[in-house]
């Protein structure tokens, strides 16, 4: 599969380092050459910066926003918690290419790129609460291994197409459903001034993926706790 190396994402999106919270700095963003995506104006809830994945030299890789109600790291054991929360993971179209350091390659990205990310990162903020921290790491290696292997067959049974607005254009993105949430993934049209545009993954609980839309995000400071 033509993407995200699975050490750097699992670092980036599939620990907790994906995880939501405060006093996340939002220098990391503003460093990006690309655009950052969001949920669009019809979603008027709370809106969170997560973090971003930056290679060795310094390269803003991807990174996620969130929206809703942030996912606690451990869930509920009485079963009783409802969070709703919703992320979009950001990840620049990219071709096979050296890296800025020149100590290596960086892979291709693509849309399996968005659906690893998002899918691996949905594992962190809920893995099962009756599940003990000794057994963790092994569930996590476990269900990300399954997560990569699905975002590396898109057009499998698992996902189907859902068409959802990007920028006010229906677009088509992979999806699917678990018992831990849902996972999409899809591209934009090109939204660089090289033509390139972006993969977006998205991932979610408690808040229904048939009715969000996303769009550019015009000032990543919206993010921002005042």
């Amino acid at each position: 599969m033509e993407t995200t190396r699975r050490v750097g994402a699992h670092g980036a999106a599939g620990t907790a380092d994906g995880l939501p919270g405060a006093g996340r700095a939002v220098d990391g963003y503003l460093r990006a050459t690309f655009p950052w995506y969001g949920l669009d104006d019809a979603f008027t809830g709370p809106r969170w910066l997560m973090q971003v994945g930056i290679a060795a030299d310094g390269t803003v890789q991807h990174g996620s926003t969130g929206h809703g109600e942030e996912p606690s790291i451990r869930p509920d054991p009485s079963g009783t918690e409802k969070e709703r929360f919703a992320a979009v993971v950001t990840v620049p179209a990219s071709p096979v290419r050296h890296s800025g350091d020149g100590t290596g390659v960086l892979d291709a990205t693509t849309v399996s790129s968005a659906a690893w990310l998002a899918g691996s990162a949905l594992l962190v903020s809920t893995w099962p609460a009756q599940l003990d921290h000794t057994l963790r790491d092994d569930w996590l290696d476990q269900q990300t291994e399954t997560a990569f292997e699905l975002a590396d067959d898109l057009n499998g049974s698992a996902w189907s197409v859902l068409s959802l607005p990007v920028d006010g254009v229906p677009t088509p993105f992979h999806y699917r459903e678990s018992e831990f949430g849902w996972v999409l993934a899809g591209s934009t049209g090109p939204t660089g001034p090289d033509g390139s545009g972006v993969h977006l993954g998205a991932y979610g609980r408690g808040m229904s993926a048939y009715g969000l839309g996303f769009s550019v995000i015009e000032d990543i400071n919206t993010y921002v706790p005042e």
